[in-house]
């Protein structure tokens, strides 16, 4: 007879059950995150008028201006919060960026296109390598956003059971994958631009002409993608494996085979011309950056101001657009051009929850750079740290620390970064840290933790999929077989985190050495 996990609970998960019980009700006592820029936007005006009133200042150690702490119930300050409004919010760095990436990543996924590339990365491998191409498919599956957690978690299960393995392993492994890897992939993804256009707003209150662009973290993201999975693989195969050998499959998918899971011949059709044409596109591209006189260069000539690079957001949108409407008329998804247009709307309208948190992160954000705080604050912060002579390393470590934990009870990455990345970046500027260092720290940090997080929608999503094939699986069973994924890739990205950045490798193109 097979003893319930759950009646025999390891003291270390039952410490760790504790803890995030206690995180599920902190967090659900927290208001959502609109609020939340909201309450803290009315928090910097307040802080505004107070600082203001007692001469609150900074000297800028770029120009040597002291930067007095401006109040926003000033004249000035009105028409920052009334007059400006719209301004704010059509000029957050996110915004546009957001939008045009996801006209294209729409079709794409309207197609069936990303849903293919998913499916096909898995089913068609050799078993010997089935736990690692289902994690790096997993990793590199924030490509697709939202569509990689409702495919590749049923996919794993589905494949892992057809290789005459359990069902609940290939599960644990796709969600695993996803989630605490989602900061790294081997593509560029609508992440990468979100992050570059915040983190590039964070950095302008220290340098008002410095431009983080959605590459700078590339190199680094596409290494860990690969190592995130070694290590989900190592953790699945050396320790989950004997954990889900006494595991009983009794839920009513344990019969399921792949069935629709396996790619049809005209789907696979669609990804061999799909493929082409991303091809064909790549190389017209770096054809015309060859020529020393190319339109395609920036203004001193050189490949990384190139507009490729600098507006790589709208090549990408276009990448996917038009790899999504090859295969939609390979397949028969897309049949009539004017499908093109209505799965850009689609695309827009799944959009909507993210445009309405951004508008109050936009005011909140415009409030706190207009003020001074952000530029105050961090002047003050660096000036501490480096009179107690922190080494970079324990600066580091304590970031990840912090951010690993807000984590927990933020789990919108593009939220938590609005929140502290204006304080963060300008702050590590001022240590000689680069922006681009510190958003790299913030992937490592924010990914890690969603995985085990009781506020993750996707948590509760993919329990909801284990119980399907165990019916006695619960949060505690969950969180066996999660937590080891956690930990490993929390430890092993943040020593590759250590290490890239001990050896003063560029962590993207054109991106600081250090």
């Amino acid at each position: 007879m097979v003893t319930p996990e759950s009646t025999h609970p390891k003291r270390s998960i039952a410490v760790v059950m504790r803890v995030l019980g206690a995180v599920e009700r902190v967090g659900n006592k927290l208001p959502h995150p609109f609020w939340l820029f909201t309450i803290m936007a009315g928090l910097v005006i307040v802080l505004s008028v107070v600082l203001s009133a007692l001469g609150a200042s900074a000297v800028s150690p770029v120009d040597g201006e002291r930067i007095q702490v401006r109040s926003l119930l000033s004249a000035e300050g009105v028409q920052t919060i009334i007059g400006d409004a719209i301004a704010n919010y059509a000029a957050f760095p996110p915004l546009a960026l957001i939008v045009v990436v996801m006209l294209g990543v729409a079709v794409s996924e309207r197609s069936g296109l990303l849903n293919a590339l998913l499916r096909g990365s898995v089913t068609r491998v050799p078993g010997k390598l089935l736990t690692f191409a289902l994690a790096l498919a997993g990793v590199a599956g924030s490509v697709a956003s939202d569509a990689a957690y409702v495919v590749l978690i049923p996919l794993g299960a589905m494949v892992f059971k057809a290789a005459g393995r359990s069902p609940i392993l290939g599960l644990i492994v796709a969600f695993g994958s996803i989630s605490a890897g989602y900061d790294a992939s081997l593509f560029l993804t609508p992440t990468d631009a979100i992050l570059a256009g915040l983190t590039t707003s964070a950095a302008q209150l220290i340098d008002p002409g410095y431009v983080v662009t959605p590459l700078a973290n590339y190199y680094f993201s596409a290494v860990s993608a690969v190592i995130l999975a070694v290590l989900v693989t190592l953790v699945a195969e050396l320790l989950l494996s004997r954990t889900v050998e006494r595991m009983e499959v009794d839920g009513e998918d344990a019969d399921n085979d792949l069935g629709e899971m396996v790619l049809r011949p005209e789907e696979r059709r669609g990804l061999r011309l799909a493929g082409l044409v991303a091809l064909a596109m790549i190389a017209v591209l770096a054809a015309a950056l060859i020529p020393s006189g190319s339109p395609l260069r920036g203004e001193d000539g050189g490949v990384l101001s190139s507009p490729i690079i600098t507006g790589v957001a709208y090549v990408l949108g276009l990448l996917f657009l038009l790899t999504g409407a090859v295969y939609g008329r390979a397949t028969g998804s897309i049949t009539r051009a004017r499908e093109i247009p209505e799965a850009m709307v689609g695309g827009v309208r799944d959009l909507a929850p993210v445009l309405v948190l951004f508008f109050a992160a936009s005011q909140f954000l415009a409030y706190f750079k207009w003020t001074g705080l952000g530029e105050v604050i961090a002047i003050h912060g660096a000036a501490v740290l480096d009179s107690a002579g922190v080494h970079p390393v324990l600066l580091f470590l304590g970031i990840i620390a912090i951010t690993s934990v807000l984590n927990l009870l933020i789990t919108s990455g593009s939220a938590q970064w609005a929140l502290i990345g204006p304080i963060f970046v300008p702050m590590l500027m001022l240590l000689d840290v680069p922006p681009e260092t510190t958003q790299a720290l913030f992937r490592v940090a924010d990914s890690t933790t969603n995985v085990i997080s009781p506020m993750s929608p996707y948590f509760v999503m993919a329990l909801g999929f284990l119980q399907r094939y165990r019916r006695s699986a619960g949060i505690g069973t969950m969180m066996s077989l999660t937590l080891p994924i956690s930990v490993v890739l929390l430890i092993g990205w943040t020593l590759l985190f250590l290490g890239w950045w001990a050896l003063g490798i560029p962590l993207g193109p054109g991106a600081p050495v250090r």
